[in-house]
């Protein structure tokens, strides 16, 4: 063990030694190096006649550039360019997107947690929980309606067991049951789990309603509290998305964070979703725990070790992304530009559930509830998801998901309102085409 491994985890055992215990085998062993990018953080505050630290170049005090790419974005300054970003992100987008999650979640002020850590998306902060909290074998807890990029980072990369539970009622709401008896199953005996929450969800669309976001709150520090210790991480990808009344419009997180030593809580977000900038790879990664001594020792060793895993697979991500990012947030407009596009999807799932209302497609197919974000799912009653796709493409030239069976994904965000009825009605004629004939 790296001494520097060894003194993050000496700090996070005797702040919260149920943490600790959730660490995977890699979690253990990462730390972030004392080696050229501290030192050049150092001489960055301290070299002031020369600084020959970082592998970058300069000319005339600026970072060396090419007219021809800094011509796309000549209104940035080139240091808010071309250098290297800090592995933990832009300071000042951290700071701010904060701020962005603490007006949007009041639940949060108030609350104990970490400050954001600049990810490249929300798959590479997926990743890293992976990195440092999932191990072979150990059990990774989701609904059966779940992003399938789950299953690779976690089932394929990581080697963990998936266990999923039912997460619609017959009824049509979140099951919460299920959920409970899933963990009170697989808890036994104070396992770890990592449990894995995403709302708005992908594939369905769905947002738990405040009764709900009651309950499963609920059911986690219960769980914690009767001696499970869980991972819990919130894939927030499309936060903001809410298009009915009564949801739960804030994150879990506020909900859940400082509430047991054995509830570690992590926030994924990001611009990719909510800012329509699904290219520039900016997402955020921001730790919850509890502790009876130094919560701020705690979150300092997690980050370090946070920044030791960023730092071994793709060093920091891109500054030019941050900025922009950064940027755009401060700019005149941006949050009527914002719910200006929100407008736009909310109406579009509008006209997706009027048209779903028509009684000419009775029969065909089963639509699941959704509320929120940029998809939705059928059920089709006779005919399975891959074939109807396949036909969809070879003979109208239309694209949809299959998602497992019977189900296929519509990603209504990408479709203009005005086409919709006409989608959906291809749909059904493709079902007709391949349903038995009487």
């Amino acid at each position: 063990m790296d001494p520097l491994a060894d003194e993050l985890n000496q700090t996070i055992r005797k702040n919260n030694p149920a943490l600790y215990e959730m660490l995977s085998p890699f979690g253990t062993r990462i730390f972030f190096p004392k080696g050229i990018l501290s030192q050049s953080a150092e001489a960055k505050q301290k070299a002031h006649l020369f600084n020959a630290t970082i592998g970058i170049a300069l000319e005339h005090g600026k970072s060396m550039h090419l007219d021809c790419i800094h011509d796309w974005v000549k209104d940035l300054d080139p240091d808010d360019v071309f250098p290297y970003a800090p592995a933990s992100g832009k300071p000042a987008l951290r700071e701010l997107w904060l701020n962005k999650q603490l007006a949007e979640n009041p639940s949060m002020r108030g609350r104990n947690f970490g400050s954001p850590i600049v990810t490249s998306a929300l798959t590479h902060g997926l990743a890293l929980v992976g990195d440092l909290f999932v191990g072979p074998g150990d059990t990774v807890v989701l609904p059966d309606k779940f992003w399938g990029n789950y299953r690779l980072i976690y089932g394929v990369r990581k080697e963990a067991r998936i266990v999923t539970y039912p997460f619609y009622t017959p009824q049509g709401g979140f099951h919460l049951e299920a959920l409970r008896r899933t963990l009170e199953s697989e808890a036994a005996g104070g396992k770890k789990l990592v449990v894995v929450l995403n709302f708005p969800n992908n594939p369905c669309g769905y947002t738990l309603t405040a009764g709900e976001a009651e309950g499963v709150t609920r059911i986690l520090t219960d769980t914690a509290r009767n001696g499970a210790s869980l991972v819990t991480v919130l894939d927030e990808a499309y936060f903001g998305l809410f298009y009915t009344e009564g949801l739960m419009t804030e994150s879990l997180f506020g909900h859940l964070v400082n509430q047991d030593e054995r509830l570690l809580v992590i926030k994924l977000d990001g611009a990719t979703k909510e800012q329509f900038v699904w290219g520039f790879r900016v997402g955020f990664i921001t730790f919850g725990s509890h502790s009876s001594a130094d919560l701020g020792a705690l979150y300092q060793a997690l980050e370090k070790k946070t920044l030791g895993a960023i730092r071994s697979c793709l060093s920091n991500g891109p500054h030019v992304s941050q900025t922009l990012i950064w940027k755009g947030m401060l700019a005149p407009g941006y949050e009527e530009q914002r719910a200006a596009k929100f407008s736009l999807l909310k109406a579009r799932a509008r006209r997706v559930r009027e048209v779903l209302a028509l009684e000419k497609y009775r029969g065909a197919w089963e639509v699941y509830p959704f509320n929120s974000g940029y998809f939705m799912c059928l059920r089709l009653n006779r005919v399975e998801g891959e074939t109807l796709r396949r036909h969809l493409l070879d003979k109208y030239g239309v694209g949809v998901i299959a998602a497992g069976g019977k189900d296929i994904r519509i990603a209504f965000s990408c479709i203009e309102e005005k086409d919709i009825q006409r989608l959906f009605d291809i749909l059904h004629q493709g079902v007709l085409d391949l349903e038995p004939q009487s």
